[in-house]
């Protein structure tokens, strides 16, 4: 567009310089005239001419730097996700579904305002997760982990939602204010379930543990480096 216009003024350009010509021409002299206009017309084509090369440099300067940023775009490794870790068919939808749950009781948490439910579900949610991870520690825990997961901690987000509905009503009423009351005592109750049974998943390794202090016991015992007094469970 600038181009275009440019170009509309060389007409007007050309009128100006015969003009002045005539004009110089009337009060100079033609020869006067003649050395004025020259030397004007020589300085006006070195301008162009120098306006030329600055826009030719220019031009291929920036045709280079696009060519440049081409050829690093083209270059540029394909951005690759870190594949996340597998433990297994077993234990990775134990995994998704333990993080989707924590997931969304942390939004319960943030939109919840009361503080004594906000301590419950936080303590739920610390619960929850050491169960999750059990499943990767103790692979022999994940049918009772399923359990859980089926069941235990899907009705206590449902219980939550319900919870952040009610209480976002601003609004009082009998109706609302006991099902709030007894969602918030479902809430201890849960908790204590919670840790049942994230104590059960350690009965196994509690066995364990066990056998292996009878078996020390013994070996010491035969040996006679007991002290006649043995290792307590």
């Amino acid at each position: 567009m600038a181009d275009k216009n440019k170009s509309k003024l060389w007409p007007a350009i050309f009128a100006g310089v015969f003009v002045g010509a005539w004009v110089l021409a009337g009060v100079m002299g033609w020869s006067l005239a003649l050395k004025i206009l020259t030397v004007l017309t020589s300085a006006g084509a070195a301008a162009g001419l120098v306006a030329l090369i600055i826009k030719g440099r220019a031009s291929r300067k920036a045709k280079k730097l696009e060519r440049e940023a081409r050829k690093r775009e083209q270059q540029r490794p394909a951005a690759v996700s870190a594949p996340k870790k597998s433990y297994g068919p077993e234990i990775d939808p134990i995994i998704q579904e333990g993080n989707r749950a924590l997931s969304e009781m942390g939004r319960l948490y943030m939109s919840i305002k009361d503080v004594e439910v906000r301590k419950k579900i936080n303590e739920l949610m610390r619960i929850t997760d050491k169960i999750t991870q059990d499943a990767i520690e103790d692979p022999s825990d994940i049918p009772q982990i399923k359990k859980f997961m089926n069941y235990y901690l899907p009705t206590t987000i449902k219980l939550l939602n319900a919870y952040d509905r009610m209480s976002s009503q601003g609004i009082e009423g009998e109706n609302l204010d006991k099902s709030m009351a007894n969602i918030n005592e479902m809430l201890d109750a849960a908790i204590v379930a919670y840790k049942k049974r994230l104590d059960s998943l350690f009965e196994n390794q509690a066995l364990d543990i066990e056998t292996d202090i009878e078996v020390m016991n013994a070996m010491l015992a035969r040996e006679g480096l007991s002290g006649n007094k043995d290792f307590d469970i």
